[in-house]
């Protein structure tokens, strides 16, 4: 005997935009890096901080280290999306959004994925309330959704409290894997009726949705996928 490897659907543009408005969806989530755009706003951002100065050397020097070791699998995905923002710790709130602000600006004019601008936009116009969620920071995160049209107060992010304008290092949220689901349901959104993702740790938060819309997808969350019989859109320059 041998096994039947399952046919995983790749939607074209055309079905993937006609599958998503067919669904008639009221409430639409987004993932963000990898999703809405190319590449990972949290470790660029981390990198170009570096580089900026806006941390300290031996804060520059304890975060390399301990994303060695998630890489190597030695600290959780939980862990490192609370320090890689923990690290901004001792800023003004203001000088970390105008260092994210002019991050964006340079990192996604080439990064976003045209077709999910068009979706989003025309979600946008249908009157679909949209909703990001990411495990990235909110500061950054919070400027890539205004690109889309979608505004700080849904986006749902790694985010650290704020003491007289200055940041602490006690995290508020953390939303990656379940915490992505836990995240919208703290903000009434329990059942949404579109959900767009990317990866193993958006599946929770795929699985909660009326429909699910795995977008470029990872070898993981292909894996998933084949289990529950989802099909995938693949962007113009997401495999480049």
């Amino acid at each position: 005997m041998h096994s039947t490897q399952i046919e995983i659907p790749r939607w074209t543009a055309e079905e993937f935009e006609r599958l998503v408005f067919a669904g008639k969806p009221k409430v639409a989530v987004f993932d963000c890096d990898g999703t809405l755009w190319k590449g990972d706003s949290a470790v660029g951002f981390m990198n170009w901080s570096i580089e900026q100065g806006l941390i300290s050397r031996s804060t520059t020097d304890w975060m390399d280290a301990r994303y060695r070791e998630y890489l190597a699998g030695g600290v959780s995905e939980l862990a490192i999306c609370g320090e890689m923002v923990q690290i901004y710790a001792g800023l003004r709130e203001q000088e970390l959004k105008e260092a994210a602000a002019k991050y964006m600006s340079e990192f996604l004019p080439g990064a976003i994925f045209e077709e999910m601008a068009a979706l989003v936009e025309g979600l946008k116009k249908a009157g679909v309330e949209l909703w990001a969620v990411s495990s990235t920071c909110k500061w950054v995160i919070a400027e890539g959704a205004r690109a889309f049209g979608i505004p700080e107060e849904r986006v749902l992010a790694v985010e650290l409290g704020v003491v007289r304008g200055v940041i602490t290092t006690e995290l508020l949220d953390v939303p990656t894997d379940e915490g992505k689901a836990e995240s919208l349901t703290r903000n009434g959104v329990t059942r949404p009726d579109a959900v767009f993702g990317n990866s193993i740790h958006d599946l929770q938060m795929l699985e909660m949705g009326r429909a699910a819309y795995p977008v470029n997808p990872t070898a993981e969350l292909m894996e998933a996928m084949a289990a529950r019989g989802w099909g995938h859109f693949m962007p113009l320059g997401a495999e480049g």
